[in-house]
């Protein structure tokens, strides 16, 4: 049985973190919600930049979503492609100055590069259980990386997505991809 008490101290841990990871996000020139767009858009696929994924992915609406990357474009930290074959498809590029941008290690990264190795690892399984009973629960997309998802068949150039029937650079097959779908359908 769990301790409603052990519970509660996680929620809060959890909170806690997120919290003051926010507050250093505000030091530099984006909001929280800027910088995490615009660091999804550094980890997706080129099949995962559309605004309605970005939006998935930060639980957000999709106006919100997209006023956000409508100021990450004003900034110019990514730039706007429309698709050849359908005007009203929409996906966006970093740009050489939202690569910079991210460059730069965050205080929680170095945070948890200091910790030990087996409890990075611990905390990393730990998290990543947590995530995906909660997408479960609430019918969410994983996000997973491409060479995890059961439509991937690893290829010497970097694989084969059988879903979207299209080949993967080695560079696609490592990124954040909005169609993935676990290996296991049971979060762990």
């Amino acid at each position: 049985m769990t301790d409603p008490t052990d519970t509660q101290v996680v929620r809060d841990l959890i909170d806690r973190l997120t919290r003051l990871n926010a507050a250093e996000e505000w030091n530099g020139p984006l909001n929280p919600s800027q910088f995490s767009a615009l660091s999804y858009l550094f980890r997706a696929n080129r099949f995962s930049r559309a605004p309605s994924h970005v939006a998935d992915y930060l639980a957000t609406t999709r106006g919100t979503a997209s006023q956000t990357l409508k100021a990450l474009a004003r900034k110019d930290l990514i730039s706007e492609t429309r698709s050849e074959g359908d005007k009203r498809s929409i996906s966006y590029e970093i740009t050489p100055e939202g690569v910079d941008l991210l460059g730069s290690t965050t205080g929680l990264e170095s945070v948890i590069a200091a910790l030990p190795v087996e409890i990075r690892s611990s905390l990393a399984s730990s998290l990543k259980a947590l995530v995906m009973t909660t997408l479960h629960q609430r019918g969410g997309r994983s996000f997973g990386i491409c060479d995890t998802c059961a439509h991937h068949e690893h290829k010497e150039n970097g694989g084969y997505c059988g879903l979207l029937d299209v080949s993967l650079s080695r560079s696609d097959a490592t990124k954040i991809c909005h169609e993935h779908t676990g290996r296991q359908e049971t979060p762990t």
